[in-house]
């Protein structure tokens, strides 16, 4: 590999996806690969397939042995926490505590790096995870499961489509260090998302989308505003916002 390997496609995307978005054991990459972080973006619906996937089986299992659909949907998504060490949580609760607790960008940037929850963090947390656990419940009753892999899929597609859209907001950081993706590997991401969505979700799959587009949309406009671009927290918080709102979206419609 070149220093900077600007390859659209290589197999070793998937793991390092992996790597990037979850906290499974998963074998050391070689070092190179690494250089390889922006492009991979195109694999973060997979990571999301794999997780999901992963997820549903607890949720699956939960439902086997007739548990309620509430305590099923907690255990599902509590795996999917545990899975991704949070990160993405965590980056909701910063995002919120930083945007909206902070009045100019230097200090809303301050605020997103500060290790403590705010209340602002603490509110949008109990929040969008009662939102997220009620919308699963809904859909593991109605039997569709499957579903909710589109969701960890279309969710962490819109990630690469934020890092390559608004500019780094400071010069340090898990999304500097990553980098921008290229258009190809952005395009990449979206379709192989869409697909997806439309394989497990059927004629759902288009409000679902939308719904989690719009959110994204959204919240990178205030990013935008408030803090000049994108963060690691706002990439985060985007995908959470994106997974509840196209869970809302199918639970509506099932």
């Amino acid at each position: 590999m070149q220093k900077n390997d600007t390859k659209p496609f290589s197999l070793w995307d998937i793991p390092l996806a992996l790597v990037l978005l979850t906290r499974l054991p998963l074998p050391r990459l070689p070092e190179p690969v690494f250089r390889r972080q922006a492009q991979a973006a195109w694999a973060f619906p997979v990571a999301g397939l794999v997780v999901g996937g992963i997820a549903c089986m607890v949720g699956w299992l939960a439902m086997v042995f007739h548990l309620f659909p509430l305590v099923a949907a907690t255990l599902l998504v509590a795996t999917l926490i545990m899975m991704t060490g949070a990160m993405h949580e965590d980056g909701l609760a910063d995002t919120f505590d930083g945007l909206w607790g902070g009045f100019t960008p230097e200090r809303r940037l301050e605020i997103m790096k500060d290790s403590q929850t705010g209340t602002y963090g603490v509110l949008a947390l109990v929040i969008s995870q009662l939102a997220r656990v009620l919308a699963v419940a809904a859909i593991l009753a109605s039997g569709s499961i499957w579903t909710i892999l589109a969701a960890c899929a279309c969710s962490r597609a819109l990630m690469p489509v934020l890092m390559a859209s608004l500019p780094n907001a400071r010069k340090s950081g898990l999304s500097h260090s990553v980098g921008t993706p290229s258009t190809i590997s952005v395009s990449m991401s979206l379709g192989l998302a869409v697909l997806i969505a439309v394989f497990l979700c059927g004629g759902m799959a288009i409000t679902a989308i939308f719904s989690a587009a719009l959110v994204a949309a959204i919240l990178a406009l205030i990013a935008r505003k408030k803090i000049g671009g994108q963060t690691g927290d706002i990439l985060g918080a985007s995908q959470q916002l994106a997974e509840i709102a196209f869970l809302l979206a199918i639970s509506a419609r099932i």
